[in-house]
């Protein structure tokens, strides 16, 4: 079964770091853009595989808007 999810990647000087919003402390760190996106997916697919064993309500998204704003300070 497949899952659509949101995923939030951001990159500072220690490298990547990804968390899905719709899934409560589900996040990952990589050296790499293309590591963080596959520890990403493995913490996304434990966590969904959890939340079945447990009969918990997997989220279903729709759609996702992301943007980044300047704001003068």
């Amino acid at each position: 079964m497949k899952y659509k999810v949101s995923v939030v990647i951001e990159k500072d000087e220690d490298g990547y770091f990804a968390f899905s919003p719709e899934i409560q402390g589900c996040y990952a760190q990589g050296e790499s853009y293309e590591e963080v996106i596959e520890n990403i997916k493995d913490a996304i697919r434990l966590n969904i595989e959890d939340m079945m064993e447990s009969d918990e309500v997997i989220p279903k998204i729709e759609s996702i808007s992301l943007t980044s704003l300047e704001v003068e300070v």
